[in-house]
């Protein structure tokens, strides 16, 4: 029995062996499967992720900041912030920070609730992410951080009022020429005394 005995054990420990060597075949063959096809998983997931934050970050843009920098970021009288300049000069970090603790001096107070304000640090990235979509769309604006004080329409404003500067000199040209015309009247008035020289002939 004993014989017996040892030869099951050792053919059931050889089973076992021959089944961790498979396995850890299997799993080496595995691996580079999951290496080419995990990034592509995980981009799709982050994908996911921010198109989740961006929907949630323009709920919280709508009724947070869109009265200052307009609904689709086009500013009101606060920087534009949907512009490639501003979009290109601040990354996400820069964005979350002046969120979180706005910028001394300036009606941008802090929205963090950490100092005060009334979001969390994951309603502020998910703004950030909402802000940052704009990117590929944003337009050009050099005036980004004056944007919504109208100081655009007031220089039209000033190019106008040049306009109508040179019509006025224009009419000054003309009233030159009506003095033109009053000198050949007092021409007329020289030919008027040659005629004063011719006296009748009284003696005959």
């Amino acid at each position: 029995m004993s014989a017996e005995h040892d030869d099951e054990l050792e053919a059931s420990t050889t089973r076992w062996m021959f089944a961790g060597v498979a396995l850890t075949a299997l799993f080496a063959l595995m691996f580079p499967l999951y290496r080419f096809y995990e990034p592509a998983g995980r981009a799709d997931a982050r994908v996911e992720l921010e198109a989740a934050l961006a929907s949630q970050g323009e709920l919280l843009f709508a009724s947070t900041c869109a009265s200052c920098h307009g609904a689709d970021g086009q500013g009101v009288d606060a920087p534009a912030l949907n512009s490639q300049q501003f979009l290109e000069s601040a990354d996400n970090a820069q964005i979350a920070s002046i969120i979180a603790h706005g910028i001394p001096g300036t009606e941008m107070s802090a929205y963090s609730i950490a100092f005060g304000g009334p979001l969390t640090s994951e309603q502020i990235k998910a703004i950030t992410v909402y802000i940052r979509a704009w990117e590929p769309d944003a337009p050009d604006r050099p005036d980004w951080r004056t944007a919504g004080e109208g100081g655009g329409d007031h220089d039209e404003g000033g190019d106008a009022g040049d306009e109508g500067g040179d019509d006025h000199d224009e009419g000054g040209d003309t009233g030159d020429d009506g003095d033109g015309d009053h000198g050949e009247t007092e021409d007329g008035d020289e030919d008027g005394d040659g005629h004063d020289e011719e006296e009748p002939e009284h003696d005959e």
